[in-house]
Order: structure tokens, then C-alpha cells, then sequence
């Protein structure tokens, strides 16, 4: 039997037996009602709301302190002595690395193509409110971390909940909220070895073997797959090993250079068409409020762009926390406002430059896929930056191997501190784990497990559920940790030594 064939079969396989339960917990996590001609999912009025109830009761701090997580990321309040393993801007680009990736290519052209180019106006909405959401749930995170004997840390939803529960509502807190950190291991577990590896790896072999002849080029075989599959395996195995200092270190230098790779492209196809810019910006605001051929109107174009922000910049999900956690401070709410730049980069920035270039490119394709044409989100912004740039699809596939590479080793961390959480942080249960979340990367390339992957989708979408009942119990925490924080910056400010929040250390566990 050919290995070509035993794959087809292990995805028929697996597809027959998960298809039934993949489509009923699609159908229960992302259970959409009718508004005004088209379908809200639940689920996205659920983060979108989280976030406008955070902007509001911390005062739009996404806005209004916006300088100041700027000011922490440059290290300009670091602290000698602070617990934790990276500083600010490694926290910052090892969490962005894990939101960032194929969804801000292929998933924004797919929303302005639906919702049409106001989708963007709404999908920029969503990402600033979704900036608030963010900064209440690692500061959260850094709070109730656990620092290990070895100086390792551990942090998320599954030290937070039980933590922060036992905090406000005592013993029973504490069992409520145990299980809750339970079940959000299991759900960043199962989505990390499928949604955040599995598929990545599946997707950026897929780009790879369009740009090197097809399945009749070079790495077109079942021999191409598998190699591909075993060199992102090696990769990612070799930098999971460090653990988070050494993902750190990668993912800052991998995140800012795909982000300039693909937004100096988004640029170059801007200015190239830059008399188009001022049509291109009326288009959009104009599509917001009065969108063409979109179904529910304004409402459609609104559900479509929050629907594509929400699922991109990951606020709410309790993801993010675990890789910020691992920050060195002593202040919980300095990695909070340094976690909102997050969506700002995410969604604000990277997601609004796809959508700018195919709005400005205006390729044929993405009329076509308007009008009801069955075509890839990534063939349409392809053809965005082919309309000038003729060799772009090379550059692309570049964009999409750093962005796959990147969230595979994100979520590498993500599973690893989920899966401690559930059988212990012994030397052969982490082995145990690295040697399985390499083991993915490798069928990655030979398998699709599409069944699988949409499962994964709604337990991460599951988990934001849990996870954002615990933020609105546990909001007053994290309104004590950002005016303590405030008052530590102007004690910087004013020149003062202040040795008041050695409270503020993570209590050290040998867990």
C-alpha cells in the first residue's frame, strides 16, 4: 500500500468516525440566530460584548493608555530582580505569533468578499474593543502565576480560574474553579495539536507545493510531504525543547520579519496604486453603513468583520495569557496594557492592510468570489499583490511558512503548560508531550483531518465561554493591580524609590 493511499485512508477514517460529533459541536458552539437576513453566531456577540463591557469599565484604557504599553515594551519600567523568563517584548511577540497567521491573509479576504470592503471598518471596531478583553485576562495571567522552583513559569486560564475564584468566593471558588482549569487544559490541548499545528503545517505545504510546480512539481509526492513535514518537525522540535526562552527568542525576530515582509508588500501595492487610496478608504467607511449585494445590510457587514476580528486577534480565549505570563515584573497590570497592543497589531494593522490592498487592487478574482464564485481567501489576496508585484506568490509563500512556523511554536508552548497542567511537569511528561507535538507536525503535511480541525475551532471557541465568565468575576482584581501599577509609574515619573509592591510577586510553588 503507497503512502498516498494509506493517508486517504486514515482521513476517511478518521472523518467517518468524528464527522457526526464535529458537526454537532460546530452547530452547538457556533449556534447563530437570524438578524435582519443574516446569521449572528452567538459566540462572536459573546466576545464582541466582553469587549465593550471591559472598554467601558476600564475607561477605554486600550486608547487612553495606549502610550504607556508602549512606554513598558521598551523597557522603560522594567524592574532588576522581577520573577519570570523573557521580557516584555519577547511576551509581546511570542503571543502575537500565535494569533497572527494564515487568518490574517486567506480569512480577511474571505470577510470582504461576504460582508464586502465595510466588513473592514467593523473588523477594525472589533479589534480595538477586543484590546480591553485582552489586558483584563493577562493581567490576570501574571497575577496568579505560578514560578516554579527551577525559575520556570506557568500561567493562563488553568492557574487564573481556581486561583482568582478561590481569591473572591473562597473554598467553593476554589472547587469551581478547579474544574474550569480542567477543562480549559483540555481545550487548549486539543486545539494546539490540531488548529495550531496540525493544520498550519497542512496549509503552508499547501502554499509551498502551488509556488514549486504543483502536485507534479518537486514536492508534490507523498516523499515531498513527508519531508517537508519531517524538516518543520526537526524545527520545531529543536526550539520547543528550550521552552519559552528560547520560542522567545525566535518568535522575536520571526514576528517582526514576517510582519514586515508582508506589510512592506501591502505597502508597495498602496503606493503604487496611491491615487486609488482616497476612493479605496470612502469604499470601506461608506460599505459600513450602506454595503451593496451583502445579506443583512449594515448588520451583515458588521456581523461578517467582528466574526473575522473575533476569531483572528484571539481576545477572550484565555490563550494569550500563557505566553505572557512567563513576563519578568512584578506588576501583573504592566503585561496587561503591553498584551492590548496585541489585537492593535493582529487586527488593526495587519488584518486592515489585506483588506486595504485587495480593496485598492481590486483583482478579478475577488469580484468573482462577490458574486458568489467558490475561491480561496489566499488566491484572492495573492492576486491582490499580483496585480503589481507578479512574483509575489513566492514572497507569500515565504509570509506563510514564518506565520505557520511561528503559531506551530506558540502553541507548542500553549500545549505544553496545558498538557503539565493535567499529567504533572515530570522530565517524561514533558518529553512524552514534545515528542507528540512533533510527531503532528509531521502528518501535518500527509494529512488533512479537516473533521478534526473544525472540532478543534469550537473547543477553543468553548473555552472563551469559560474563560470570560471568570473575567467579568475577576475584573475588580485586575482594577487594583492597573492603579498600582499607575501609582508605581508615577513614582518613576516623579524620581521616587518605590519599594511598596513587594507584595506583588508571584508566590513560588515547587509544582
Amino acid at each position: 500500500m503507497s503512502l498516498d493511499s494509506m493517508t486517504e485512508s486514515v482521513d476517511k477514517a478518521v472523518s467517518g468516525f468524528f464527522e457526526p460529533i464535529a458537526s454537532w459541536l460546530g452547530e452547538v458552539v457556533f449556534y447563530s440566530v437570524p438578524v435582519a437576513g443574516t446569521e449572528l453566531p452567538l459566540i462572536v456577540a459573546w466576545l464582541v460584548v466582553a469587549g465593550l463591557v471591559f472598554s467601558t469599565w476600564f475607561g477605554l484604557v486600550q486608547i487612553r493608555k495606549f502610550r504607556l504599553a508602549v512606554d513598558v515594551v521598551r523597557g522603560k519600567y522594567d524592574e532588576k530582580g522581577s520573577a519570570g523568563e523573557v521580557n516584555h517584548f519577547q511576551a509581546l511577540t511570542a503571543a502575537v505569533s500565535g494569533t497572527v497567521g494564515l487568518g490574517n491573509i486567506a480569512g480577511v479576504a474571505v470577510a470582504v468578499s461576504i460582508g464586502g470592503p465595510g466588513a473592514t471598518f467593523w473588523m477594525i471596531l472589533c479589534g480595538l474593543l477586543g484590546m480591553a478583553t485582552k489586558f483584563v485576562e493577562v493581567t490576570l495571567g501574571v497575577k496568579y502565576r505560578e514560578v516554579h522552583a527551577d525559575g520556570t513559569v506557568s500561567g493562563g486560564p488553568m492557574h487564573y480560574l481556581p486561583k482568582g475564584m478561590a481569591d473572591r468566593f473562597g473554598k467553593n471558588g476554589k472547587t469551581f474553579g478547579k474544574v474550569l482549569a480542567v477543562l480549559a487544559s483540555f481545550m487548549v490541548l486539543f486545539f494546539g495539536l490540531f488548529g495550531g499545528n496540525l493544520f498550519q503545517v497542512n496549509q503552508s505545504y499547501a502554499q509551498l507545493v502551488s509556488v514549486a510546480g504543483g502536485e507534479n512539481g518537486a514536492l508534490g509526492s507523498s516523499a515531498g510531504a513527508l519531508f517537508f513535514g519531517i524538516l518543520i518537525a526537526a524545527l520545531v522540535g529543536i526550539v520547543l525543547l528550550g521552552g519559552i526562552r528560547s520560542i522567545a527568542n525566535v518568535t522575536s525576530k520571526l514576528v517582526p520579519s514576517m510582519a514586515a515582509i508582508y506589510i512592506a508588500a501591502c505597502l508597495i501595492v498602496i503606493l503604487v496604486n496611491v491615487t486609488a487610496v482616497p476612493d479605496a478608504v470612502v469604499t470601506i467607511v461608506e460599505g459600513a453603513f450602506n454595503p451593496e449585494g451583502v445579506a443583512g445590510g449594515v448588520l451583515g457587514a458588521l456581523i461578517i468583520g467582528f466574526k473575522r476580528a473575533a476569531f483572528s486577534n484571539e481576545a477572550g480565549l484565555g490563550s494569550a495569557p500563557i505566553a505572557h505570563s512567563a513576563v519578568k515584573t512584578k506588576h501583573p497590570a504592566s503585561e496587561g496594557l503591553v498584551a492590548l497592543l496585541e489585537p492593535f497589531i493582529d487586527t488593526v494593522i495587519i488584518c486592515t492592510m489585506t483588506a486595504l490592498t485587495i480593496v485598492i487592487a481590486n483583482p478579478a478574482s475577488w469580484a468573482e468570489a462577490r458574486a458568489g464564485e467558490s475561491i480561496g481567501g489566499v488566491t484572492i489576496t495573492s492576486d491582490a499583490f499580483g496585480t503589481v508585484l507578479p512574483w509575489f506568490p513566492y514572497i507569500l509563500t515565504i509570509a506563510v511558512l514564518l506565520f505557520a512556523i511561528s503559531t506551530v511554536l506558540t502553541w507548542g508552548y500553549y500545549c505544553l503548560k496545558a498538557w503539565t497542567h493535567l499529567f504533572g511537569r515530570s522530565k517524561a511528561s514533558e518529553i512524552t508531550f514534545k515528542v507528540l507535538y512533533t510527531l503532528f507536525a509531521v502528518a501535518g503535511s500527509l494529512l488533512t483531518l479537516q473533521t478534526l480541525i473544525d472540532m478543534a475551532d469550537a473547543v477553543l471557541f468553548m473555552l472563551a465561554v469559560i474563560n470570560i465568565i471568570g473575567l467579568y468575576l475577576l475584573a475588580p482584581v485586575v482594577k487594583r493591580e492597573l492603579n498600582t501599577f499607575l501609582e508605581y509609574v508615577r513614582a518613576r515619573k516623579a524620581g521616587e524609590k518605590d519599594d511598596s509592591d513587594d507584595d506583588q510577586e508571584p508566590v513560588k510553588t515547587t509544582a
